[in-house]
């Protein structure tokens, strides 16, 4: 039996779960719309999914109405990985059903917080 046709008949038994390949879930997609970092906090916004989003993207929806979550931790929940899940909560921004969090919204990085960690690195790693 070759892997397509195994996949296939473990797909037709429900009590199995099928496993979906990440570009199924994107429809092909390989870059999201918006550009997320690993700590973006995502926050439920005032819109609504659309009919025609995949049923992860209601399980994200729901884990951010209970708290706010960050970029990786919906990925790890999700088990789907990084890159599939930015695409889905990228989706659910374009819709309004996200948001991020107010520290987010600056797309530059703390330049205070660079500083520290470049004299951090110098102190472990000094130039010889």
């Amino acid at each position: 039996m070759t892997p397509a046709l195994r996949r296939l008949s473990v797909a037709a038994d429900p009590d199995t779960t099928a496993f979906v390949r990440p570009y199924a879930l994107t429809r092909g997609r390989t870059q999201p719309r918006y550009r997320l970092r690993l700590e973006s906090v995502m926050h439920p916004g005032p819109g609504r999914p659309g009919p025609g989003l995949p049923e992860e993207c209601g399980r994200i929806t729901a884990l951010c109405r209970t708290r706010p979550r960050s970029v990786a931790e919906l990925a790890g929940t999700l088990g789907c990985g990084l890159t599939p899940a930015k695409i889905l909560i990228s989706d659910l921004m374009a819709t309004h059903v996200l948001v991020p969090g107010a520290a987010d919204a600056a797309s530059d990085p703390d330049h205070t917080l660079l500083l520290r960690l470049r004299a951090a690195l110098a102190m472990k790693w000094p130039d010889e």
